[in-house]
């Protein structure tokens, strides 16, 4: 019988037919890359042979690892990944200047010593996390970052993070005023007054930069309660604190609190509280901030006594507290409170932070400018005064007599924040005391605190 030849053009199989023909009847060959371009995943079973790579395009071999990178700067390429050792020093990378959208490179920490000597990246004028700055900087040990290059609008964004920050958080200006609880007076006859709350501002000077969407604790320190037994002496006012995600705390110490009857020396604090008698002076004032806060002067000693037991004046933000003594010399009461300090960060001039004045018998003592306290006259049961709160002022000191023998309280402290009206508007707020204030038309906003809350800059 004779065989006839069919060209396998000719041949059409259906899907039933193929499975029955024999393996040793197939024989391997090549298909061309459009033809396998066409190929779907439902056309595919079982392992597949190994494909040659360069000869397919749309098709990614993955990352490919080079050498440890140990000098200070690196031009980054897409689909790199690179171990970058910083253990001799830091390190610049460039990102590339025209990526394509999926494009991704990898780093990380090959000596676990980011944290000592961090990696920056350069944007090369594109964008990071949606933003120009600031330049990412990955300054956490063991540390391994994936980016991937999203579009315009995004630019480069983190795919894996191990650390999973904002590497270029958006920040915003403030000024800040903020002052200390006022120290409590003296008790029983002559107590010293309590020293004023420590004064603490940046308004005129250098703003604080903070970033936006985070949050800050604002903590207003309450006056220190006045003395109401012997040998106490004033309580001391509490720390008027603003912290949060990178701010440098700052701190406005409670004032001290002043002498009383066998307990003679003021108590050191924002200023110091006053003397009651000539064994011990007044408390120290703040002239160097505490840790965490500026190096700048919060307040001033509290007065000493020069004779007998006399209340001293507790200090304030400008000046020390004038001494006790058993006259009054130059015209005026010795034992007056210092005064405080003027500031018009809400627009109009107030006097914050002045100290509370001794106690007396023959004469009234003046609490300082800026809400410090009076003292109490003995001769005719007048009594102290507490300081005024919002303001720090320190409480006055006992003048004696027969029942008017308790020191006064101080005041509480205060925060002031003065920011653009944008910035203001887009701000959540806790416990604010007071509802936002345009300062005069000038762009900017006031918030004021008189009680502990919060502040979440705009986002």
């Amino acid at each position: 019988m004779a065989l006839t030849r069919i060209k396998n053009t000719a041949i059409t199989l259906d899907a039933a037919e193929i499975p029955n023909i024999s393996a040793d009847k197939i024989t391997s060959g090549t298909l061309a890359d459009a033809r396998i371009s066409t190929l779907t995943s439902s056309k595919l079973s079982g392992a597949l042979p190994a494909i040659d790579g360069s000869s397919l395009t749309g098709i990614s071999a993955g990352t490919s690892w080079q050498s440890v990178v140990t000098g200070s700067t690196l031009t980054a390429v897409a689909g790199n990944g690179y171990p970058i050792d910083t253990t001799s020093n830091a390190c610049t990378v460039t990102l590339p200047a025209s990526p394509s959208v999926g494009d991704f490179i990898e780093f990380t920490d090959y000596a676990r010593n980011w944290g000592t000597n961090a990696v920056t990246f350069n944007l090369n004028s594109l964008k990071y996390q949606g933003n120009t700055t600031p330049v990412p900087v990955y300054d956490t040990n063991g540390e391994s970052i994936s980016i991937t290059y999203m579009d315009a609008t995004q630019g480069w964004v983190p795919t894996s993070d191990g650390a999973v920050v904002h590497e270029t958080p958006q920040t915003l200006d403030i000024e800040h005023l903020s002052v200390g609880g006022g120290g409590g007076g003296g008790y029983n006859s002559y107590g010293g007054g309590g020293g004023a709350g420590g004064y603490v501002t940046n308004y005129g000077g250098t703003a604080i930069t903070i970033n936006k969407g985070a949050t800050y604790t604002i903590q207003v320190g309450t006056g220190g309660a006045g003395s109401t037994s012997a040998p106490a002496v004033g309580d001391d006012g509490e720390d008027t604190v603003i912290s949060g995600t990178g701010l440098t705390t700052i701190t406005a110490t409670g004032g001290g609190g002043g002498g009383s009857y066998s307990a003679e020396g003021g108590s050191a604090g924002g200023s110091g509280g006053g003397s009651r008698g000539p064994d011990a002076p007044g408390g120290a004032g703040n002239v160097g901030g505490p840790s965490g806060s500026p190096s700048i002067v919060q307040g001033y000693a509290g007065g000493d006594c020069t004779t007998s037991h006399f209340g001293a004046g507790g200090g304030g933000a400008s000046e020390v507290g004038e001494a006790g003594s058993s006259y009054p010399q130059g015209g005026h009461n010795w034992g007056d409170g210092g005064n405080g300090n003027a500031n018009d960060i809400t627009g109009s001039s107030v006097t914050y932070a002045g100290g509370g004045g001794g106690g007396y018998w023959h004469y009234l003592p003046s609490g300082g400018t800026g809400g410090g306290g009076n003292g109490g006259r003995g001769d005719n049961n007048t009594d102290s005064q507490d300081g005024t709160d919002g303001l720090g002022g320190g409480g006055g000191g006992s003048g004696g007599g027969p029942t008017y023998t308790d020191g006064a309280d101080g005041g509480s402290g205060i925060v002031i924040l003065r920011m653009s009206d944008a910035d203001a508007a887009g701000a959540t707020l806790v416990n604010e005391d007071s509802t936002a204030t345009d300062v005069g038309g000038s762009g900017e906003t006031v918030i004021t605190w008189l009680v502990d809350g919060s502040f979440t800059a705009a986002g």
